[in-house]
């Protein structure tokens, strides 16, 4: 069964373009109605840019779109490992204590039903622009994988756990044999939201933060370009913003599946 199942899985980069092929086409044929809708309609690049003429934008303007799209994603990157780092770790917290679960998950649950951008303006008052911008990024990014977390460290086969029992296996051994990798999955879920989050909060924040931002992110190419009315550099930058969460998305998936595919081998070897 193990051969089977890895030669039909293990189709490489040909599997991973068999498999973007119907997201690919859709794409290319929304381009080409949008272009002919364009030039057929005589729309003003003003209005509503050709894909052609984005990509030109893109082209030109890259000396200023390729610094800010580098500075969007270290803020995400920093801001999703930090919400790894934390909401695993809080999760572990609140699993080992109960009346600690009651007392705090209130409140991570308050910061994430609270729209970011009402808190935003709150944290550039407290915090510098570039800390404000990371924390905006990191709360949106923290709630789905503190919460998917502890969902996972919670749903472990009460028959498993008695078996380590009735074996004496320590309460560390049980963490991180058993309850750690049957939260995997689960983890693995809420990375995969968290990482289109943490760029979403990225966004935000730098929206907010504005001029104090000192002008580096994708958000800020976005809101300059408005000012100037200069539609086809804010379509660059947005179709940037598109690309990233794309990979980002991309990325998380392919984590996921190549986590999950040695995580059931290996428990199939044990």
């Amino acid at each position: 069964r193990r051969p089977a199942r890895r030669g039909a899985g293990g189709c490489g980069v040909s599997g991973a373009l068999a498999r973007a092929a119907p997201a690919l086409l859709t794409l290319s044929a929304l381009a080409v109605l949008w272009e002919a809708g364009v030039r057929l309609g005589g729309v003003a690049p003003d209005i509503l840019p050709a894909p052609s003429v984005v990509l030109a934008t893109l082209i030109t303007d890259w000396p200023v779109l390729g610094p800010s799209l580098a500075v969007t994603l270290t803020i995400t990157f920093l801001a999703l490992a930090a919400a790894i780092v934390g909401g695993v770790g809080l999760a572990l917290l609140l699993d080992s204590a109960r009346w600690l679960e009651r007392g705090l998950l209130p409140i991570a649950i308050i910061l994430q039903v609270t729209p970011i951008v009402a808190i935003a303006p709150i944290l550039l008052v407290w915090l510098e622009p570039s800390t404000a911008v990371l924390v905006c990024a990191f709360l949106v990014a923290f709630f789905p994988i503190l919460s998917n977390t502890a969902m996972g460290l919670a749903a472990t086969a009460p028959p498993l756990l008695e078996l380590f029992r009735l074996y004496g296996a320590s309460r560390w051994q049980t963490l991180w044999r058993l309850r750690l990798p049957a939260a995997l999955p689960a983890f693995l879920g809420g990375l995969r939201i968290a990482g289109g989050l943490a760029l979403i909060g990225a966004v935000v924040g730098e929206l907010a933060a504005g001029a104090a931002g000192q002008g580096s992110g994708l958000a800020f190419r976005i809101s300059e370009a408005g000012y100037r009315a200069n539609v086809p550099r804010m379509f660059a930058a947005l179709l940037l913003i598109s690309l990233a969460g794309l990979a980002i998305h991309g990325a998380t998936r392919a984590i996921s599946r190549l986590a999950l595919r040695r995580w059931r081998e290996g428990a199939a070897g044990d």
